[in-house]
């Protein structure tokens, strides 16, 4: 790794009735869990994350980059029991909670990685179906998982046919639009929720949702999506 551990923020876990909370030394939220329903998709966006398998339903690699609460990680290991899933971390403290958010131990199919995630993508020989990229704060972007040389990383880590993701929760992110943009050409789908969070859709290969597509469509799509999974209006506030 690149930063030393000391230097890393530490988590706080914290636990308000039946929601656990992963957050550090701002008011920035980072995860939430459901005491009794640890596979629940408490926030918005990761809903909207996960509506991948609307356009690809059958991958077989997934990989992650951040891990945070783990809601994302347990939501394709559950769903997706045929897809290996790697998830990179660079926060040993980060992982280091992993148990009281119910993020399943390493398996066959299942590995954490305490790794930069630039780094990973840059050098990995492995093609995934799907890369999503969920480590942004309402505070700041980490420099090198937003440079244009990332974005070129993340396409060429992708099969031909592979889907990237990612959750851009940070304010005047235009210019990371641009860029990924710039890597995936026009094969990008834009959807903002409520909460400001925008989730970037974008595929190498031949187009993966109707040339017509936009976010009135997709929105009803997702819909679709929540009822299929059983996911109501989020249990807890953004």
């Amino acid at each position: 790794m690149s930063v030393k551990n000391n230097l890393l923020p530490k988590p706080v876990v914290s636990q308000e009735g039946s929601v656990l909370t992963l957050h550090f030394e701002s008011n920035y939220i980072q995860s939430q869990m459901i005491v009794g329903k640890p596979d629940f998709l408490a926030f918005t966006y990761t809903r909207t994350m996960m509506a991948f398998e609307m356009f690809l339903p059958g991958p077989r690699e997934i990989a992650l980059i951040g891990l945070g609460g783990g809601s994302i990680a347990k939501w394709c290991y559950g769903h997706h029991p045929r897809a290996r899933l790697t998830v990179v971390e660079i926060n040993p403290h980060v992982i280091a909670v992993r148990d009281a958010f119910q993020i399943p131990q390493a398996d066959q199919r299942f590995q954490i990685l305490c790794e930069d995630g630039a780094k990973f993508v840059a050098k990995t020989i492995t093609r995934f179906d799907v890369l999503l990229v969920d480590c942004f704060t309402a505070e700041r972007c980490p420099p090198e998982l937003c440079s244009q040389e990332f974005w070129d990383h993340c396409n060429k880590a992708l099969t031909e046919s592979g889907l990237m993701v990612v959750n851009l929760c940070m304010k005047n992110h235009r210019r990371i639009q641009a860029r990924i943009r710039k890597s995936f050409g026009e094969r990008v789908l834009l959807s903002t929720d409520e909460n400001g969070n925008t989730v970037v859709f974008a595929c190498r290969g031949e187009l993966l949702w109707s040339k017509n597509e936009d976010a009135s469509s997709f929105r009803k799509k997702l819909r679709k999506f929540e009822r299929k999974h059983g996911l109501g209006r989020p249990m807890v506030p953004r």
